[in-house]
């Protein structure tokens, strides 16, 4: 038996201490050496690694980001230092690696496994958009989604007495699943979202509609890669249209990424990452570790990247319902 790397790649998100924790300290529990490559597939190319006892990972699992940092490597998307990383491994006996992160972390496992055999690759999903295929929760998603909550309820007093709608930007460049989630637990009275098409002569309808009932303030949630470009420019159109409204808007941004996690984030990631070594343990290669229905489900890592996660339509029929 080698020895194992593990890193964290892509966004950082709430929970990956956690499943670092985890990793490391089942590692050492069934005899295996861990090394810790910092800043992702860059640290794997400088040969930036080092190896991790069970007290470097105490007093973290409550941390938000991660400690053994993130970065994003277009060098990595190259043949040539794809190579060099493979025989940094190869200098530290290291033949599996655990990968935390979302999809461009995957594609790369993806691609360089395929060039290299010899590593076994273990993926655990950490990213807040919740947009990766064979898991009904990502790591820092749910957290992600608490910060929102709790943002767009100060937001939402502000609204009230002042009369104001209130266009909140949250994050989901490429999926809408934080402003789904959220918009329905604040009950926002409408989620804009880049899976479905946004009419704006069907959103100021509703808005106008709203008023002449009384309700004289509105929340409404806009994830930042929705097709007409975000709460800025949404906001602004609707200004034009009703210009004798009071019109806001707010982007929470970078602060859905920070903070403590959650304790199903944690608990999510510390089970993630258990089951990490235990399929490293058992020969296991080149699959993501899930959670679906409350149950561990291991997905080839390809599928993982390559299949479409839907969102829930039923969930944006229910926020309409319940936003009259």
């Amino acid at each position: 038996m080698k020895n194992i790397g593990i890193l964290t790649s892509g966004g950082d998100a709430p929970g990956m201490n956690a499943a670092i924790r985890a990793v490391v300290r089942t590692a050492i529990f069934n005899g295996r050496n861990v090394y810790g490559i910092y800043e992702g597939y860059h640290g794997l190319i400088e040969n930036n690694m080092f190896e991790m006892s069970a007290s470097d990972v105490s007093n973290i699992i409550q941390r938000g980001g991660t400690i053994l940092r993130s970065a994003r490597s277009k060098r990595f998307l190259e043949k040539e230092y794809r190579q060099i990383a493979h025989e940094n491994l190869l200098k530290r006996d290291i033949d599996s690696l655990v990968l935390i992160g979302g999809d461009g972390t995957f594609k790369g496992a993806c691609e360089f496994k395929n060039e290299f055999p010899d590593i076994q690759v273990i993926g655990i999903p950490g990213t807040i958009d919740n947009d990766l295929y064979g898991t009904d929760y990502t790591i820092g998603f749910d957290t992600a989604c608490n910060t929102v909550v709790e943002a767009v309820d100060k937001i939402r007093d502000t609204a009230s007495s002042h009369s104001r709608i209130f266009f909140v930007e949250v994050m989901g460049r490429d999926a809408g699943y934080i402003a789904l989630y959220t918009g329905i637990a604040n009950g926002a009275e409408e989620i804009l979202i880049p899976e479905t098409k946004t009419n704006m002569d069907d959103l100021v309808d509703n808005i106008q509609n709203r008023w002449r009932s009384n309700k004289k303030s509105s929340i409404i949630i806009v994830a930042e890669g929705e097709e007409l470009g975000g709460a800025v420019k949404i906001s602004e159109i609707v200004k034009e249209k009703l210009p004798d409204y009071e019109i806001r808007y707010t982007v929470l941004g970078h602060i859905q990424r920070g903070g403590n996690p959650t304790l199903r984030d944690r608990l999510n990631a510390s089970r993630m990452g258990y089951n990490a070594v235990k399929s490293i343990m058992i020969g296991d290669d080149k699959i993501m570790i899930g959670i679906m229905n409350e149950r561990i489900v291991k997905i080839p890592l390809e599928r993982a990247v390559k299949s479409f996660k839907g969102v829930d339509k039923d969930l944006l029929e229910m926020m309409y319902v319940l936003a009259i």
